[in-house]
């Protein structure tokens, strides 16, 4: 259903406003802010459940762990590519932490689905920690361990841990694309119980 609503959004997008298929620039991170990485499947489901969180000045949509520069949405869809829809934050250390941000991560989205989220299929939306310091590499490798011993998914967890990778962000349309198509059909099966799990699991980190 999601790849049959990008097709016509982008129809709809290239033939009505194709300056809409530009792409961002990438987040320039402030002074004493840090980056986050995550790859979780549709990126439109990430960015969503982040935004609402106490500390987290930016989120971007958009694509890394790939071998193509500056790939475009259609490249990245195929396969081809070996990118991953992702996202990156940009937080504030003094007002989340790392360690709380993974535990949304991980919260929100199946981490013991290989290459897939749901009816997503393919690398593209594999689950993937892209870590941007040691400090990052070692907190979420605990933290795999922790849930891995404490047997809090049924099957196995498959997310990879890899270093930062060249990060492009994704078109136009895609960037806070729940909050400004909340009522479509997909954004509201799949997205809003997403966003509305972490309203109520995780309500003390939520910005006033």
């Amino acid at each position: 259903m999601r790849r049959l609503i990008l097709l016509l959004l982008t129809v709809l997008t290239t033939s009505c406003h194709s300056q809409s298929n530009s792409k961002p620039q990438p987040i320039k991170k402030a002074q004493n802010m840090e980056l986050a990485t995550f790859a979780g499947g549709c990126f439109w489901c990430t960015e969503a459940v982040f935004l609402d969180l106490k500390g987290v000045k930016a989120v971007q949509s958009g694509y890394t762990g790939g071998k193509r520069p500056n790939p475009t949405y259609e490249q990245v869809s195929s396969g081809g590519t070996g990118h991953a829809e992702a996202i990156q934050i940009e937080f504030d250390p003094s007002e989340i932490s790392y360690e709380e941000l993974l535990e949304v991560f991980f919260a929100t989205h199946d981490p013991t689905t290989l290459n897939r989220q749901g009816a997503d299929v393919g690398t593209q939306y594999r689950s993937e920690v892209f870590y941007h310091s040691d400090a990052q590499k070692e907190a979420a490798e605990n933290y795999i361990a922790q849930m891995t011993a404490a047997l809090t998914f049924k099957d196995p967890i498959v997310t990879k841990v890899s270093a930062a990778q060249p990060w492009y962000p994704a078109e136009d349309y895609h960037q806070n694309y729940y909050k400004r198509n909340t009522s479509q059909s997909y954004c509201h099966y799949v997205i809003t119980p997403k966003v509305e799990k972490v309203r109520k699991v995780f309500k003390d980190k939520l910005k006033s």
